[in-house]
């Protein structure tokens, strides 16, 4: 080693050192003032390059062997003897510390060399500055080393780099490593002696050096017989260390490590200056840190604890200082941690913060780090062979992969350690982190200008001394603002500022942290007002800091904008919730309707009021009427008279009480979802009661409106926003249309195109028409899906698709510009809507212009034909699509006084299968075959599964296969058209044998669940119902359509009555013309008109009928339509003769009498036909000429499909080209594939499990009873055979799809009886887990709990269990409504036997088992039934249980 000595020898160098140094400084002074010679130079380069022995290079760099040993002060845990373990400020010295390590941890390895070591003896001795570590282990071998000729104990303490771990391939658990450990005690010591004795040499040893290992005495030899032990003491060279004594800072650190030693060695007994040390184990230890600890709510500290194997121990709690831990390593102290330490925490902090983002999913978004410094871990670990960063052993560094051993945290641990109160800080600090960064978007100091926000016209008092008489204006748009800038013309700009919304504000009450912080519109209100978050407004002084004391909201008075007064309450209730009880909120509103009569202006705030005002004016039509649906509409004088009037138009919110904040919650919190819906079907409950008795409906702002309460405006107002939005987003169950297709088809059968239309034109129509109030867009795509005829869209379509609409491929997204495609009315649309159901239909009035009816009454329920989806506020609508010709057939038996048959979801040109796993659960499945040993062809998919992304989401990655997953298949082909899909796939022998084994319907994802529990619908009455069962809707339906029959047949017979007698009294008139009995020349019109009377002539029949339905319509609507004049043209206060007198003269031809004489014939035949004829009679004609139509309508679209594909033309050698017949096998199914029956097995078993979870839920408190892993939940193979043990129900409905419209309805079973499969794991069936059983089981399928309509009576209790039995037992109930709860016996309850016993399906303890056989089952299960019976609070039903 060579070291350049820049300053001169310290006290540990010998005299020649010193005596050459010496030299070397006299020869320097010399050289000064002489020439250099040679001899000179040479001792120069010797002084500089000098070589020390290894002890002269640790007396001389300590620091490289022990660390410092210069004094430093920082926080360390020590043991204070009044206080126990303590992290304070100390002051001691690193180097002095490591060498009593030292010793102490070669002690504790001996445990590892010697599991029969109990105990460790410490003493420390301040005043004789003497240390003395005893131990009982295995003491060193007295025995003289052949090799360096020396003993054992000698060669081990006195002389470097010797040590007994130098064998890298031996695994060790010990501290010790590299050689130096107690030698660097010894070099630092003034004294140091090792006492040994081993048994097996039958000797002791004794040696002691002096003055830093220079000094050596001769080993003491004895004989000895007794136990063995090894014990170091040593006095520390404190000069060394630049100290005088051991202080209480150093006793206190080398005090706590004792008590390291004594928690983290298991088994030994650790004494410290005689006394026992109160440490059993590392949990005990662990106690001396936590204990009196308390966390942030002043709850003391949990500690969650894991012996994980022999080798690790971990415990952790929670911490508010940061990330702290206290690890052992072999018993070393790694104070930094390392890489053991990061191996735990890393486990613990993946699985917490999985835990804080389910229940922070609205806050900030929490990194590791973060987790990790609310965690406080203590580990305690042996791992082989240990590397360190330094000799000081701070920082373990082993690589993970070489610990020797691995802990693996438990679920239990996991599931303790995120209720141990980390979790609970984490989401504190959260908490606090976020309203941090809230408080930076705030600001504290009130501006009387801001800058940055752009379409802000600011009040030019706001943040001044006047701040508090500002009345900020939040508009709806910029359209608003420039009404609003309009009427400031009028009062001035100093107290009122302007900012416009862009459309509506975020619902912060359910928003995540990242959308308020990154919303812009939110945070500029903030700024604007001045606001702070988490400052309370209780106080004037508190309200004289913001820049604005008011906030008028000034919207349009539709129901858009109602939300959007409601969002911005909802938005101050949730931050600011004191301000609303300052009245801190206002409105501004505006007339909805004027009614304008010369120079007289009536306003109208309301419709309802308006409507009022019609009823009490029986003149309301000479009346000008003009609705304003926007702010927009109205002009600037008129601005101009609203602010000029400020307090007409001023409403100003009044806090009432805890009601409003319960309103306000209500409306906007996502908790309160059934709260909303039944706060919505109070509401339309009490509009329909409201309509049937002829009341008139609430309404809030009249003309003497000045202030109304919050809980008013969100059950008056708010309410019909919500209901409004449900109208838009959930159809009606008699026409299943939704508002915007009702006004299409309006449209459409009011243009009554003979000719095709573009889609552009024709959504222009439909605004103007049908006054359509919202986006063209949208309903252009309304108008294209209303077309829409590909698989999984409609099996009916009402317009005809006269371009590319859409195809299967792409779901329609593949439709083209509206701007290029046309269509028109579909021939079935005006049979399923036939036009003389419009006289009976309650037309809707907007603006005074009539548009589409409530509702339309087709022939057939088209919510079932076409099904239904729509999410409204509260409620969602899901129906799937039914086969028409079935729907026809159920109401044909209805009308023959028969039960309807069931149904099952149908898809037109679906080639697939469908099955029922239970009420209102099905399985659809697509058709995949097999064509050889290597070859699998798929021709159907899911419904609404599309080819496009089943290609690129299913296919792709099995070709291309990932990291983990090897690819699947090999290649495959795509033989699909727009309307039929087939697939060839290849992949090797081996796999497809595989995919078989597991189902190939699984693999290639040929199934879907379709699940129809949320049949929501808005009934004739237009309120909401929820229906159970799609016969529920039929049946409905039919006695409705039942009515509106009887009722068109009243219509027809009033109408062709009224034609007749108009004919009768014709053709009389003309009769008695020609035969002179009647003259009509020369006379008045008064005498002619006398004459008609006196000889029984009728005035005009049918314009009296038609003004007698005019009458009654205007009672039923009070909305009249003032556009539609009177059919006749006399007079109406007498007889109208002039259908007679206007007859044209050559009416008295032959011909024309006998033409008029045949029409009046014809017309008493056709009112004959229809008194003979019951409204079940019409109804059935109606249905047969739609099915008639209907097979027409197909038979073409085959024609049209198979037309141009079947033919091409080819170029001949001369002529006109020919026709040649294209080979269309390929897109065709292979005829020679073996068809993959669907299995259905596995997933009715989880159909079960979840409609039996959800029968639970909704069912009052049952018995519930915990399954073991063997539970109800076993999969089945292929070809529908099952894992489940359970008894043999009848097959399940399954239907197949036709091929052909018309052809008869093929129900395929769910396998081939008798098939066998492997038995497979329980596992979710849609998991990719792909392990199987060899044992074989029996096909059979589980037994599917079907939900009743109604609640069980009250006053029983129907239990029900899963027991195990043999299979052959058939012992299921299926006459009850029936709870899966489960209950593990080891023997069959039916034979008593206990061989091949497997868990059964459901079976009710009711059900076909003998009293005998339930008394044994009870005996065995009723603590159980008492336990959980008690717990859930059916303790007064116990005895139904006996």
């Amino acid at each position: 080693c060579q070291c350049d000595f820049s300053e001169g020898s310290t006290n540990n160098t010998n005299n020649f050192t010193k005596q050459e140094a010496a030299n070397g400084r006299g020869d320097s002074v010399k050289m000064e003032g002489s020439k250099k010679d040679k001899a000179s130079s040479k001792l120069s380069v010797e002084r500089v390059y000098q070589k020390k022995t290894q002890l002269e290079h640790i007396l001389l760099r300590p620091d490289t062997y022990i660390g410092s040993v210069e004094p430093i002060t920082q926080q360390m845990w020590v043991f204070d003897e009044e206080i126990g373990m303590n992290q304070r400020e100390i002051t001691y010295v690193p180097g002095l510390y490591k060498i009593f390590d030292e010793i102490l941890v070669n002690a504790a390895d001996n445990k590892q060399r010697d599991k029969s070591m109990t105990g460790i003896k410490i003493t420390i001795d301040p005043e004789s500055n003497t240390i003395s570590i005893w131990n009982n282990g295995k003491g060193i071998p007295v025995v003289e080393h052949k090799d360096e000729k020396m003993f054992v104990p000698a060669l081990i303490f006195g002389h470097l780099l010797t040590s007994s771990n130098y064998d890298d391939e031996e695994k060790k658990v010990t501290g010790g490593r590299n050689g130096y450990g107690a030698k660097l005690c010894n070099i630092f010591s003034t004294k140091f002696t090792v006492e040994t004795a081993c048994k097996e040499y039958r000797q002791s040893f004794k040696q002691t050096w002096q003055n830093n290992m220079s000094k050596t005495s001769d080993p003491k030899i004895k004989l000895f017989d007794g136990d063995d032990f090894t014990c170091v003491t040593f006095q520390p060279d404190l000069s060394k260390f630049k100290m005088e004594k051991l202080d209480k800072d150093i006793v206190a650190l080398l005090t706590r490590r004792a008590y390291d030693v004594a928690g983290s060695c298991k088994g030994v007994k650790v004494s410290l200056n005689g006394k026992k040390l109160p440490v059993n184990g590392f949990r005990s230890y662990v106690d001396l840190y936590v204990k009196d600890k308390l966390d942030e709510t002043g709850v003391a500290l949990k500690v969650v604890n894991e012996n994980v194997n022999d080798r690790w121990e971990v415990c952790l709690t929670m911490s508010e200082k940061g990330f702290q831990q206290i690890s052992f390593v072999n018993s070393i102290a790694t104070t930094k941690g390392g890489r053991h330490i990061d191996y735990v925490v890393d486990q613990i902090v993946s699985k917490l913060i999985e835990v804080v983002k389910k229940k922070n999913k609205a806050g900030v978004s929490v990194k590791p780090f973060q987790v990790k410094n609310h965690i406080w871990v203590f580990v305690n670990a042996l791992i082989e062979n240990p590397s360190f960063d330094s000799q000081t052993k701070e920082n373990m560094t082993l690589q993970t992969k070489s610990f020797g051993s691995k802990c693996l945290l438990s679920e239990k641990f996991i599931r303790a350690a995120t209720n141990c109160g980390i979790v609970e800080s984490i989401l504190n600090w959260v908490k606090f982190k976020a309203q941090t960064q809230l408080n930076k978007k705030c600001s504290s100091v009130k501006h009387s200008k801001i800058k940055g926000i752009p379409k802000l016209d600011d009040a030019n008092d706001a943040g001044g001394k006047h701040s508090s008489e500002c009345t900020l204006i939040l508009t709806e748009g910029d359209s608003a603002k420039s009404l609003a800038v309009s009427g400031l013309g009028v009062i001035g700009r100093d107290r009122y500022g302007v900012f416009p919304l862009r459309g509506k504000i975020l619902n912060v009450r359910e928003a995540t942290h990242k959308q308020i912080m990154e919303n812009a519109e939110i945070n500029n209100i903030i700024k604007i007002v001045g606001l702070q978050y988490k400052k309370s407004y209780d106080d004037a002084e508190s309200l004289r800091s913001l820049r604005y004391g008011k906030i008028m909201i000034m919207t349009d008075q539709d129901q858009d904008g109602s939300h959007i007064k409601g969002l911005l309450i909802n938005f101050f209730h949730h931050n600011w919730p004191s301000l609303l009880k300052h009245t801190f909120l206002e409105e501004f509103i505006t007339p909805i309707v004027k009614a304008t009569k010369n120079k007289q202006e009536m306003a109208f705030y309301s419709i309802p009021e308006f409507d009022e005002w019609k009823k009490q004016t029986e003149n309301y039509k000479t009346w000008h009427i003009k609705y304003y649906k926007g702010l927009g509409t109205n002009t600037g004088k008129e601005a101009k008279e609203y602010f000029a009037d400020m307090e007409k138009h001023r409403i100003t919110f009044r806090y009432s009480g805890a009601e409003d904040d319960a309103a306000i919650t209500l409306a906007f919190s996502k908790k309160k979802t059934d709260d909303r819906k039944e706060w919505l079907t109070n509401f339309m409950e009490d509009r329909r009661q409201r309509r049937m008795h002829g009341l008139p409906e609430q309404y809030l702002y009249g003309n003497q409106a000045r202030h109304l309460s919050y809980n008013d405006f969100i059950n008056k107002e708010l309410i019909l926003f919500s209901n409004s939005d449900n109208e838009r987003s959930i159809p009606s169950l008699v026409d299943g249309l939704k508002p915007g297709q009702r006004k299409v088809l309006f449209t459409c059968l009011k243009r009554n195109d003979k000719r095709e239309v573009k889609v552009a034109q024709l959504a222009g129509s439909v605004a103007e028409m049908s006054a359509y109030h919202h986006g063209e867009q949208a309903l252009m795509m309304t108008i294209v899906n209303l077309a829409q005829n590909f698989v999984g869209s409609n099996n009916v379509n009402i317009l005809q698709p006269l371009g590319q609409f859409g195809t299967r491929i792409n779901g329609g997204k593949d439709a083209a510009s509206p701007r290029y495609i046309f269509t028109m009315l579909s021939p079935l649309a005006k049979l399923l809507f036939p036009a003389v159901d419009a006289n009976l239909l309650k037309f809707l009035y907007d603006d005074n212009q009539k548009v589409e009816p409530e509702w339309y009454i087709p022939i057939i329920p088209m919510v079932l034909v076409n099904g239904a989806e729509g999410i409204g506020t509260g409620w969602a609508c899901k129906i799937p699509n039914y086969d028409p010709r079935e729907i026809v057939n159920n109401i044909n038996r209805m009308l023959n006084h028969q039960e309807p048959m069931p149904m099952l979801p149908s898809y037109k040109n679906f080639k697939g299968v469908i099955h029922e796993l239970g009420q209102n659960q099905y399985l659809v499945s697509g058709e995949v075959s097999v064509i050889d040993k290597n070859t699998v062809e798929i021709t159907e998919l899911p419904v609404r599964t599309w080819t496009q992304a089943y290609k690129e989401s299913v296919l792709e990655p099995m070709l291309q296969g990932t990291d983990k997953t090897p690819a699947l298949i090999n290649d495959y082909k795509e033989y699909h058209t727009d309307t039929t899909v087939k697939f060839v796939v290849r992949m090797s022998e081996e796999k497809l044998a595989q995919a078989e084994a597991v189902g190939l319907h699984k693999v290639f994802k040929l199934q879907s669940s379709l699940t129809c529990n949320s049949m929501v619908l808005f009934d004739h009455m237009g309120c909401m119902k929820r229906y159970d069962s799609v016969h529920d809707i039929l049946r409905e339906f039919f006695e409705l359509r039942l009515h509106y029959y009887k009722l068109r047949k009243d219509w027809l017979l009033g109408s062709l009555g009224a034609e007749a007698s108009k004919l009768s009294n014709q053709a009389r008139f003309v009769l008695e013309k020609i035969e002179g009995k009647i003259t009509i020349e020369n006379k008045s019109k008064r005498e002619l008109i006398r004459m008609l009377v006196q000889k029984g002539y009728e005035s005009d029949p049918v314009a009296a009928w038609t003004k007698s339905q005019e009458k009654s319509q205007e009672e039923d609507y009070r909305d009249g339509n003032d556009s539609d004049g009177s059919v006749g043209s006399g007079s109406s206060s007498g007889p109208d003769f002039n259908y007679i007198l206007n007859m044209p003269l050559w009416c008295l031809t032959k011909e024309k009498v006998d033409g008029l004489l045949k029409q009046r014939d014809i017309k008493r035949g056709e009112l004959n036909d229809l008194q003979k004829k019951s409204p079940e009679d019409l109804w059935k004609e109606d249905l047969a000429i739609f099915i008639e139509e209907l097979n027409n309508v197909e038979t073409q679209e085959r024609e049209e499909q198979n037309s141009g594909k079947a033919i091409k033309l080819v170029k001949g050698k001369v002529g006109k080209p020919k026709a040649k017949k294209l080979n269309l096998q390929e897109t065709m199914p292979s005829p020679f594939g073996r068809r993959v029956e669907p299995p259905t097995q596995p997933i009715k078993a989880d159909a079960a499990k979840k409609l039996t979870k959800k029968k639970k839920s909704d069912s009052d408190p049952a018995v519930k009873l915990e399954f073991d892993d063997d539970g109800l939940g076993g999969e089945g193979g292929t070809g529908g055979a099952g894992e489940n043990s359970v008894p043999k129900p009848k097959a399940p409905r399954v239907k197949k799809e036709k091929k052909e419209p018309g052809a008869p309805r093929v129900k395929k079973p769910p396998g081939p009886k008798g098939a066998s499969a492997k038995k497979m794991k329980k596992r979710n069936p849609w998991s990719d887990d792909e392990s199987k059983s060899d044992s074989d089981v029996e096909n059979s399928e589980p037994v599917i709990p079907r939900e009743t309509k109604s609640q069980r009576a009250s006053g029983t209790l129907s239990v029900t269990i899963n027991i195990y039995f043999h299979r052959q037992h058939s012992v299921s109930c299926r006459d009850c409504s029936l709870f899966t709860s489960v209950f593990s016996l080891s023997t069959c309850c039916v034979c008593s036997k206990s061989e091949k016993v497997f868990p059964s399906a459901v079976m009710c303890i009711k059900s076909k088992t003998t009293s005998s056989q339930r008394k044994n089952f009870f005996c065995e299960i009723k603590d159980v039934f008492l336990f959980f019976a008690i717990s859930t609070n059916i303790g007064n039903r116990l005895k139904l249980l006996k």
